[in-house]
Parts: structure tokens; sequence; C-alpha cells
């Protein structure tokens, strides 16, 4: 049995694949960014002295941790769509992009956070700093700055997981490649010029990265690594 590639037919689709990446980087910086922020708010959240803020941030990222993200995505669309509350199915996407994110982040900064030793919540109070100063500068920044690899795969994971959202007819990248490919039957090269997208994507992505952390850690600039 032979196999002749032809991607001729499946390049005249490029306006539509340039599309679908579009919407993947929009889809992956949106939720990288509300993500982030919802995980490091949980991650404090589950260091609380409140009992209810406490509990209600470990049952989230248990539930989260411990479902797939698809039954999650079918749950926020169908299941809206079920009780009246018909949402865009790039909003569903996104949202729950987030919440699935924002749960293994929480993890990522928690770790994070917990190795900043009791010492320095100490010195930043004898210097004076308000709680919020203290949770900037003396534990945020350096809990990141010392779980910025981990986040940084958590993101570029997050990214290769939009391709799940073609499954509720969000056109990112996969859904322009099940459709090109119904239409031209050359399923090989469709997804062969799809795969080359992500890991394109990808490769940019923790470039980008690496960029933003030698500007946010300075220490990164200084010594080229972490300490």
């Amino acid at each position: 049995m032979s196999y002749k590639f032809e991607f001729g037919p499946v390049l005249e689709y490029w306006p539509q694949f340039l599309h679908g990446a579009w919407l993947t980087i929009q889809l992956s910086f949106a939720a990288t960014t509300l993500g982030f922020i919802v995980g490091t708010f949980c991650a404090i959240g589950r260091g609380s002295q409140n009992s209810s803020v406490r509990n209600f941030c470990k049952i989230y990222v248990e539930v989260i941790r411990n479902t797939p993200l698809l039954i999650q995505i079918f749950l926020f669309y169908f299941g809206f769509s079920s009780v009246g509350m018909q949402l865009p199915a790039w909003l569903a996407a996104l949202a729950t992009l987030v919440i699935n994110v924002g749960a293994y982040t929480s993890e990522i900064m928690r770790a994070g956070i917990d190795s900043i030793k009791h010492g320095q919540w100490e010195a930043a109070e004898c210097l004076g700093l308000s709680r919020a100063q203290t949770y900037w500068h003396v534990v945020l920044l350096p809990a990141a700055e010392r779980v910025y690899p981990a986040l940084t795969s958590q993101f570029v994971l997050l990214m290769l997981a939009t391709s799940i959202t073609s499954q509720i007819s969000a056109e990112e990248l996969t859904a322009v490649a099940n459709l090109v490919q119904s239409m031209t039957f050359r399923a090989f090269e469709a997804y062969i010029i799809v795969g080359m997208f992500y890991i394109l994507l990808s490769f940019v992505m923790r470039f980008g990265f690496w960029l933003l952390g030698k500007l946010i850690f300075p220490r990164h600039r200084k010594f080229g690594q972490s300490h």
C-alpha cells in the first residue's frame, strides 16, 4: 500500500490555518494570564486561616485535577445550554481553560509559597512592610521565581490543550484541520501542518517566557539561573 503526499490542496486553506492559529494564541494568552491570577489567589487561599476559604480552594483544586478537561468543557458548553444559558463556544472554551489551568497553577504556586522560610515573613514585619507589600516582594515574586520552569511547562501544555476545544466547535487550529481534511480528504497532510504549527507555537511560547523571566527576575539576568 502506497500513499502519495500532496500538500497543495491543503495549503490552499492557509488563511483558515492562520485564523485558527490566531484563535489558539488568543485563547492561550487569555487563559494563561487569568489562570495564573486565579491559581495564585487560590494558592494563597489554601494557606488562609479561614477554614471556609481554605476548604473551598482545596475542593476546587481536587475536583478540577481529577476530572478530564474534555468533561469540563462539555459541562460548561452543553451543561449551561441545557439550563437555558447558551455560551458562545469561545467563551465556554476560555472559561474552562482558565478554571482548569488555575487549579494546576495553584498547586505549583503553593509549592513555591511553601518554600519561603518563616524567617523572611518575620523580617518583612520588622521592616514595617504592609501585608500586601510582604506578599508581593517577599512571598509571591520569590515563589514564582522558584517554580517558574514548572509554570512555563504548564502554560505550554495549556496551549496544546486548546486543541480539545475543537470538540465544541471553537475554531482553533485543530478544528480548522478537521474542517480542511473533511473537504480535501488529505488527513495526513492537514494534521502534519497543524502539528508543525503547534511545535512552532510551543517554541515561541518558551522563548517568550524565557524573555519574560529575564525581565521579571533580576537574578536571572545577573547569574543566568535562579537561586
